[in-house]
Parts: C-alpha cells; sequence; structure tokens
C-alpha cells in the first residue's frame, strides 16, 4: 500500500460532508441524493474510507451492505476526483477484501458502468447465470 495513504474501516473517521457532497454532486448512481439518505445510508452499513497520512483528508470512500455471513452488496463505491490514477482504488477494494475474507461469503455483488478493470483485479467477474437476477427499481435519488 502507499505509504501516502491509509484504510480505515472506522465509521468515526467518515467525513459525512465529503461523501456527502461527491455521491449527491459527482455520482452518476446517485445524483442529488439528499443528505439525510445519505446519512442514513451510511448508519444502515459498513463503511471504508482512503485519506492522505499528510492531511488525514478523506480522498475515497465505499460502503457495504452485508448480512456477515452469506452475502454483501459493494456500493457508493467513490474516488476524490483529484486523486483519481493514483491507485487510491486499488487500496480501498484491497481493504474491503481483506476485511470481508475471513468471513466466507458466498458472494460480494456490486454493479458498475465504468470500473470493471478495477473490481477484476480482486476476482469480480460477470454474473455467471445473470438471466436469474432481477431487479426492483425504487426511488431514483436513493
Amino acid at each position: 500500500m502507499d505509504l501516502n495513504y491509509r484504510f480505515s474501516a472506522d465509521v468515526a473517521d467518515i467525513d459525512r460532508d465529503q461523501v456527502h457532497r461527491w455521491i449527491s454532486e459527482q455520482s452518476y448512481w446517485a445524483p442529488g441524493r439528499s443528505r439525510s439518505r445519505q446519512d442514513a445510508a451510511i448508519d444502515g452499513s459498513r463503511n471504508f474510507g482512503v485519506y492522505d497520512t499528510a492531511s488525514n483528508r478523506q480522498v475515497a470512500y465505499a460502503r457495504v451492505i452485508t448480512d456477515g455471513v452469506t452475502f454483501a452488496w459493494l456500493c457508493d463505491v467513490i474516488v476524490d476526483p483529484t486523486v483519481r490514477g493514483r491507485g487510491i482504488g486499488v487500496v480501498l477494494i484491497a481493504g474491503i477484501v481483506a476485511e470481508f475474507e475471513p468471513m466466507g461469503l458466498r458472494r460480494i455483488a456490486l454493479s458498475t458502468n465504468d470500473a470493471h478493470g478495477l473490481y477484476s483485479k480482486f476476482g469480480f467477474t460477470d454474473l455467471d447465470i445473470p438471466e436469474t437476477w432481477m431487479e426492483r427499481l425504487g426511488d431514483p435519488n436513493s
């Protein structure tokens, strides 16, 4: 891991203001998400961040929804645009995978429009039988 950045699974480290700005203003999956919805999502999930060691500024975020036994959903993965291309996404996903591997989960799922290369480095693949998966779309601001 790059010594200029540290991974953390401590929810107390999360800069909620910054995470909300990233998700609501810069994500393609949840533009306009309200602060109250983002805070509720944080409170109902396991949260992870990467931080600049010199300034302690948060530079990446992700959360995982899980039962801790069989299944997890990795979501809201975002890296500060000012530091993209420096391997911070790799630090974030490596830390998350290391946190969850000991649980022996049957499946960790995610959805991405543009980061297939990052996730494939950690064993994520296309769905084996995509026709068995379904979804029910709700509020687009979620």
